[in-house]
């Protein structure tokens, strides 16, 4: 049996009001062995920043695995679950998304996927499970990289981007900062008078994040006229999202997708989101083999430390690349 959650006061702005198209949104289908694979991730990055593969190479049993053994985790005793929390920043966390003050009718669990679990919290997290958890996990988040790191090799290739491993390089090394989230949005007891916020509406810093989840809707994404389309739940196929790091080393080429998860009354959603994170003291602006002249850069320079201290103090929902854009003023000081 699944713990629930306990109720959760929202903010009036959590309610969902602005007019969302029913039908789902055209997600382009990229089979990553086909030899035109490269110019449609291309392609995808810079209509949507959004798009879905297939052959992509990972065990089925993998991922029948690993979301059993996360349910099992969300339905511990909530005594035993918050052990491994309040998230620091990784661990277990529950409602509370971030330290500025966003809700959500979540639990989450939040793991370093670059260190070997070896932090306190992580370990945490495993303490109270069969070693089989811990075993997928790391399975998982291994192939999630390998998936990663395909994927940009593509893009590095099509945009004949130099040097060779730019971007790639920057998840496969030791220092990179990647993690695993896998949240669980639990059935509700009652269904509520209007439709709820699970995770409100953002962008994610990162280079690169790869999601799935369970046979269960929820997710939305913003389209470029401001309407929330539906995207359909596929269990056996993994979306990729690109991110406002990417968007920044493109020069704005690629487009960072602002996306939502709103609540099912029907059953619980378990999602699970790699995002491919460079090392902290990375440098993020746009790449010199794209934009040759410095006057035709629209962002700054920032590090990815200093981008990440940005993102801690901003809310959810707040436009975070501000802070890059040339003509707004910008003082190292306020990061």
């Amino acid at each position: 049996m699944v713990v629930l959650l306990q109720p959760v006061t929202f903010n009036s702005d959590v309610y969902v009001n602005p007019k969302c198209k029913p039908s789902p949104v055209p997600v382009p289908v990229i089979d990553l062995t086909d030899a035109d694979a490269k110019t449609q991730i291309v392609k995808a990055c810079e209509e949507l920043g959004f798009f879905k593969v297939v052959n992509h190479g990972v065990r089925p049993d993998l991922l029948t695995q690993l979301e059993e053994e996360a349910n099992k985790f969300f339905a511990m005793p909530q005594y035993l679950k918050e052990k491994a929390g309040p998230p620091d920043p990784f661990g277990y966390g529950s409602k509370r998304i971030g330290p500025s003050g966003d809700m959500g009718w979540l639990e989450y669990i939040l793991l370093n996927a670059n260190h070997h679990l070896s932090s306190t919290k992580t370990t945490a997290v495993f303490q109270q499970t069969h070693a089989t958890f811990r075993e997928a996990v790391e399975e998982y988040m291994d192939e999630m990289k390998r998936m990663a790191c395909n994927v940009l090799e593509m893009v590095e290739e099509e945009l004949s981007i130099e040097p060779k491993e730019k971007l790639s390089k920057l998840v496969k090394v030791e220092e990179s900062d990647s993690c695993l989230r896998v949240n669980h949005y639990p059935e509700k007891e009652e269904t509520p008078a209007k439709e709820e916020i699970g995770f409100g509406e953002h962008t994610d810093p990162q280079l690169i994040s790869v999601l799935r989840s369970n046979d269960t809707e929820g997710l939305q994404i913003c389209l470029k006229d401001g309407s929330w389309v539906n995207c359909w739940r596929y269990s056996s196929v993994f979306f990729f999202k690109s991110e406002i790091y990417i968007q920044v080393m493109t020069n704005g080429r690629f487009k960072s997708v602002k996306h939502r998860v709103l609540t099912n009354t029907k059953r619980s959603r378990l999602s699970m989101i790699y995002f491919a994170g460079p090392p902290l003291t990375e440098k993020i602006a746009p790449m010199s083999c794209l934009v040759l002249k410095q006057e035709d850069r629209l962002y700054k320079e920032l590090t990815w430390s200093q981008y990440k201290s940005h993102c801690y103090k901003s809310k959810l929902g707040d436009y975070r690349l501000g802070v890059f854009e040339e003509q707004l003023p910008f003082y190292m000081s306020n990061v």
